[in-house]
């Protein structure tokens, strides 16, 4: 039996355990795809359609609009549009 080996193992699994259990605020960056009668249409984290709300007053989103995407403690049904990407253009493209 390898001592080191052992400690290592049972420190994986603490640390393991410990993620497992952990929950916070994921922030990620998306795309609307299109807007629907109840919100907007964007891709999560995983690559799924959700329909979603925006929590910025006053704005309106279009198709192909990149946003950030506010996933709270984990809850994919709490997950909302928290912010706007400006399209500074395309940045290869010379003027």
């Amino acid at each position: 039996m390898d001592l080191g080996k052992e400690l290592l193992k049972t420190m994986q699994i603490m640390i393991d355990r410990k993620f497992r259990n952990y929950k916070s605020d994921r922030t990620y960056k998306s795309v609307v795809k299109r807007l629907d009668k109840r919100g907007y249409v964007i891709l999560d984290e995983t690559g799924s359609e959700r329909i979603v709300q925006c929590c910025i007053p006053g704005v309106h989103l279009q198709a192909g609009q990149l946003v950030y995407i506010k996933e709270p403690l984990g809850r994919l049904n709490d997950i909302h549009i928290c912010g706007i990407i400006e399209n500074k253009g395309n940045p290869g493209r010379k003027r």
